[in-house]
């Protein structure tokens, strides 16, 4: 499933979207990107077997790169999961928001 994100919740010209996979075994990947005339910023929760971390991660911003991936445990119920996630972003646009 893409969200996107309606730019009048964003300033200036910051346009916003995530993208949310979820397995039957519980496994998935949330990716959050913002676009902006300089670039990029960008985050990812994540569940799933992988060689770089634990199952449970999460890839900070602004690159969400493997190598910053750091060790985490998310909810077992995706709704907590969601939650959890809604709430970083809405940190993030108070955030964006104070930059002005």
């Amino acid at each position: 499933m893409r969200v996107e994100l309606s730019d009048e919740y964003y300033p200036n010209e910051v346009s916003a979207h995530f993208e949310i996979r979820w397995y039957r075994n519980d496994d998935f990947n949330i990716h959050y990107q913002e676009k902006r005339q300089g670039g990029t910023w960008k985050c990812r929760w994540d569940r799933h077997p992988n060689v770089h971390n634990s199952r449970d991660h999460f890839h900070p911003p602004p690159d969400a790169s493997r190598t910053d991936a750091q060790d985490d445990q998310w909810p077992m119920d995706h709704r907590d999961v969601c939650r959890l996630v809604i709430d970083y972003l809405e940190e993030r646009v108070e955030t964006l928001w104070k930059q002005q």
